[in-house]
């Protein structure tokens, strides 16, 4: 295996980042949350919620995205930028482009749901739809060459890592006895900061990803030493469904995660309906799946301990999250049982 350099990602670097970006990128709160249904499961954990969702546009994806359109040199910056995303993405792509005073044309695929695709266009950048996978991101591409805009990526860059550092410097800022945080994984953008983050500042603090079953690509690339691209994606959780891993995210991930583990769709709405019924908080699949790997696989390993829950995104529609909600609701014995 040939080890990915890593060495940019200090904490020197990390919190020089987060100092330029505060000014615009909101420093979200942390919350208590208190639940006797997961304190009796998991035996009297306390847990903590660091609510990205109230980041702008929705998302945690707000900080990688500012993050490189700020570093985008002074001279490229009259070519604006271009992004390809189903969702999440390109609507923090847009905001970006708007608090940097550049042009955005942004790319988003044809089977984007619609609530998203309006909250892109609600930040002025001009939306190109395309057919899924390759075409999103050829259009990109030709972008690229034909115009001269620089490409935001999905989830990898160090400009991208550098941004996400920030959710985890304030994770241990307002806890810092923290003694595992628990991060949604898709392509490692959001994992790779904060894991870097959290281990720089303590390093005996664990830092966990969940995966969904359908959409494992990190879990299968940590497996192999190497990133690798899935042959097909199968998740409800498309904000976590890239179909492959890149160098910077695996080899950071590889430095320091300490497990990844998978959770299944069902478990992932079961996961949804306990953080409405207990936290009070309609968010998407990717917090459901946060929750389900807590309440399944990492349960006996946290049992007692002072843990962090990233609540990373809540960009869903109404009718979307009634039908996780139902699907979830058959499933909740899955997370709270027991015996």
């Amino acid at each position: 295996m040939t080890k990915f350099d890593i060495s940019a990602i200090t904490l020197d670097a990390m919190q020089q980042r987060t100092e330029e970006l505060r000014p615009t990128i909101v420093r979200t709160p942390v919350a208590p949350l208190t639940s006797t249904l997961i304190s009796q499961v998991l035996e009297g954990s306390t847990i903590h919620l660091k609510m990205e969702c109230f980041q702008h546009t929705g998302t945690f994806k707000a900080r990688g995205a500012l993050s490189v359109a700020r570093a985008i040199p002074t001279a490229k910056k009259v070519h604006g930028i271009t992004a390809a995303s189903a969702g999440n993405h390109a609507i923090a792509s847009a905001w970006a482009a708007q608090q940097c005073g550049l042009s955005a044309k942004v790319v988003m695929q044809s089977s984007a749901n619609p609530f998203r695709v309006k909250l892109a266009q609600a930040q002025c950048a001009e939306i190109i739809m395309k057919d899924g996978g390759q075409a999103t991101f050829g259009e990109a591409e030709r972008l690229q060459t034909e115009e001269g805009r620089i490409f935001i990526h999905p989830f990898e860059g160090l400009n991208t890592s550098l941004g996400t550092a920030g959710v985890g410097l304030e994770f241990l800022e307002d806890v810092p006895d923290l003694e595992a945080v628990i991060v949604a994984v898709g392509g490692g953008g959001l994992i790779s900061g904060i894991a870097a983050a959290v281990k720089a500042i303590n390093p005996a603090c664990k830092v966990y990803g969940v995966e969904p079953v359908g959409a494992d690509s990190m879990s299968r690339s940590l497996a192999a030493q190497r990133p690798v691209v899935l042959d097909k994606v199968d998740t409800i959780a498309d904000s976590l469904a890239p179909p492959m891993a890149l160098p910077l995210g695996h080899a950071l991930c590889a430095a320091y995660v300490d497990d990844i583990v998978t959770v299944t769709d069902d478990e992932i709405c079961a996961g949804m309906v306990i953080l409405q019924q207990e936290a009070k908080l309609a968010v998407e699949p990717a917090v459901g799946a946060v929750m389900a790997g807590l309440m399944l696989p990492l349960r006996n390993r946290l049992k007692g301990k002072r843990i962090g829950l990233v609540v990373c995104g809540a960009n869903i529609d109404v009718a979307s999250y009634s039908q996780f909600l139902e699907r979830g609701q058959g499933n909740i014995s899955r997370l709270t049982d027991c015996s």
